[in-house]
């Protein structure tokens, strides 16, 4: 299929730049997602913690996502997508804007307010962008165009750890012990996301509708529960158990390099930074080669990719180690999306709530950390990476007997 075909409906519209936009909001959260990845390791040496509280960062981020996400999905049904776009982009600037005054109280729960309101922003955002992108053209190319859209959230997470790494870590090797210049890369987002509301409020954002939807409403879509349908119940458990070893990878990563490459903590960013640009040739690689491969049969040879890679890091000290661990990025890259998309497939009226439910299950970012901290504390950082290998291997799981769960589900 063309690329220009991506965003045709089978009535002939075309929705490229209504795509285009909302691409903008994927750069988005993943920005502000990126930039967190620094501080586990920054209030490590300003704050004096634990790594296991140090993931206290994470969990004020995920519980918003979990919190949120049901809420995000009713709003979205009731108001539409325009509505809680915007209501996301609002909720964001009020907590990147907090980080002003929370610089001058400088205490973690002031920090973690911050975070945890930027999150319930971004849970908006993520309900309605995701499965909006697969209505903006045919069904059939769905998981295609969420990955393309996602290939824009890959440019975040490169940015957010580079811009985060610069403004907040020391670079030099003694390490930084001063939250007092941490507002200033949310002072900049806070600015940013205002003009992205009112960009947003001025602009034509039509409310699509699934196909299936359409059918529901004469009566030919299936009134089977989404929770007896289990290619959807297993993709919010993936997605739970997927986004709990990405995040704990992300958060851990430059403790990683640091302990077993022996660089200072902004060098440690910068192949963080690395990380993520192959997390972002992975999407747009992984986007081209699901126009040609099944979504769920890429999703299998990508996460059993990173089992291997899983036990090379744990188990390799050194440069090989830190290659196994940097190359993971690439082929976790298509994970959300594609879990996602296979998720949400068929669901008709459902889609919405469908899509709550497996944002809700984010909050696999928010606890799972917290045990590789708790293992690196006891054990070590590498012994730390088992948790992302066990997850790898249901996700791999799951993907392998998607197309026998649907095909029994659609029945």
């Amino acid at each position: 299929m063309k690329f220009s075909q991506m965003f045709k409906t089978e009535d002939g519209k075309n929705y490229a730049v209504t795509f285009a936009l909302v691409c903008t909001l994927f750069f988005l959260w993943a920005l502000c997602n990126g930039m967190i990845d620094v501080l586990n390791k920054h209030f490590q040496n300003t704050l004096h913690i634990t790594k296991a509280q140090s993931a206290m960062v994470q969990f004020s981020n995920y519980m918003g996502y979990f919190l949120m996400a049901l809420p995000a999905g009713l709003l979205a049904r009731r108001f539409g997508y325009k509505a809680v776009i915007i209501l996301g982009l609002l909720l964001i600037a009020a907590g990147a804007f907090w980080f002003i005054p929370a610089t001058g109280i400088n205490t973690f729960p002031a920090f973690l307010a911050g975070l945890f309101i930027i999150a319930i922003g971004l849970t908006c955002l993520e309900t309605v962008a995701n499965p909006y992108t697969t209505v903006l053209g045919t069904p059939e190319m769905g998981a295609a165009r969420i990955n393309l859209a996602q290939s824009c959230n890959g440019l975040g997470w490169i940015f957010g750890p580079l811009i985060g790494g610069q403004i907040i870590l020391s670079a030099t090797s003694e390490v930084n012990t001063s939250n007092s210049s941490l507002y200033i890369p949310y002072l900049i987002i806070g600015a940013v996301v205002v003009i992205l509301a009112v960009a947003f409020f001025f602009s034509n954002i039509p409310e699509i509708r699934a196909e299936e939807e359409t059918r529901a409403d004469s009566g030919a879509a299936s009134t089977k529960s989404i929770w007896k349908r289990k290619h959807f119940t297993l993709a919010v458990l993936s997605q739970f158990l997927y986004v709990a070893a990405q995040t704990g990878i992300f958060s851990f990563f430059i403790n990683y390099f640091v302990e077993n490459s022996g660089v200072s903590d902004r060098a440690a960013s910068k192949w963080l930074t690395a990380g993520f640009v192959l997390f972002l040739l992975g999407r747009l690689s992984g986007s081209m080669i699901m126009r040609s491969m099944k979504a769920h049969a890429t999703l299998a040879v990508y996460s059993f990719v990173n089992v291997l890679l899983m036990v090379i890091t744990m188990s390799v000290h050194g440069k090989l180690g830190a290659g196994a661990l940097l190359m993971s990025f690439f082929f976790m890259s298509i994970m959300f999306p594609t879990i996602f998309a296979l998720g949400i497939r068929g669901l008709g009226e459902h889609t919405k709530q469908a899509s709550s439910f497996i944002v809700m299950a984010i909050v696999g970012g928010a606890i799972v950390p917290m045990l590789m901290g708790w293992i690196a504390d006891k054990a070590s950082m590498r012994v730390g990476f088992i948790v992302p290998l066990v997850c790898f291997i249901i996700v791999g799981a799951y993907a392998a007997a998607w197309q026998k769960l649907e095909a029994k589900d659609a029945a």
